[in-house]
């Protein structure tokens, strides 16, 4: 355990508080004479999450801390996050779910698709796509908790939101892709070693048979002459 993967952790450990924050009806405190709103709590929630994914990646790659479990965390405490605040935007009438139900099924088809990957061997690396349509979650999402409480700000979260899916679809789509070609080359790859097995038992069992034959004829010219080799005799 290490600081960037206990950040990690802690990002998870931020879902729960932010799906409390946002379902929950006529929860408001006040410091220092400011009133502090659901929205605005959800919002503090959110960016303080988003936060520690730019700070644990940043932390593990300049400590040299990049770990298996971290690795493995980091895009699982990501996909809860941004997850479960599109759901909860759902729940409270803000987001159409149909959108909430894209985003959320290019996370899970994205991740079989890795999962394989690596199952195959090989990596699939996130594209620029990816890494935008990150950046533009966080963006569209902190609007749209925004626009609870400030209608005004609806519309903007709205096309923010209309980027997302639409970087959703074209970093799915670019992902597919790479993973097409992959299974492609893997497939082609392994239908060649197995051609190739196929090519050389095929010629070990000609040979294997060829000697066969062989030592079937010598043994039976052998028999043929009463089982000793004729000399011809000595010459005094």
């Amino acid at each position: 355990m290490n600081l960037p993967n206990a950040l990690t952790i802690l990002r998870i450990f931020f879902v729960p508080l932010l799906v409390a924050a946002l379902v929950q009806e006529n929860v408001w405190f006040a410091i220092s004479g400011v009133q502090v709103t659901k929205e605005m709590l959800a919002l503090a929630i959110f960016l303080a999450a988003a936060a520690t994914d730019l700070l644990d990646g940043y932390l593990a790659r300049r400590w040299r801390q990049v770990t298996t479990i971290g690795t493995l965390l980091d895009p699982i405490a990501d996909k809860l996050l941004v997850s479960a605040a599109l759901i909860s935007l759902v729940q409270v009438r803000v987001l159409p779910g149909w959108m909430a139900i894209l985003i959320v099924g290019r996370e899970f088809a994205v991740s079989g698709l890795r999962s394989i990957a690596a199952a195959e061997g090989y990596t699939i690396k996130a594209s620029d796509l990816g890494k935008t349509k990150m950046v533009s979650q966080v963006v569209a999402i902190s609007c749209m908790l925004l626009s609870m409480g400030y209608p005004a700000l609806h519309l903007p979260g709205m096309v923010l939101m209309w980027a997302v899916v639409l970087f959703s679809v074209l970093s799915a789509a670019s992902y597919f892709r790479k993973f097409w070609h992959k299974v492609d080359e893997s497939i082609k790859k392994r239908r060649r070693r197995e051609l190739l097995q196929l090519e050389r038992r095929r010629q070990r069992e000609l040979l294997r048979r060829q000697r066969g034959l062989g030592d079937s004829v010598g043994g039976a010219g052998l028999e043929a002459s009463g089982g000793t080799i004729w000399k011809p005799p000595e010459v005094n």
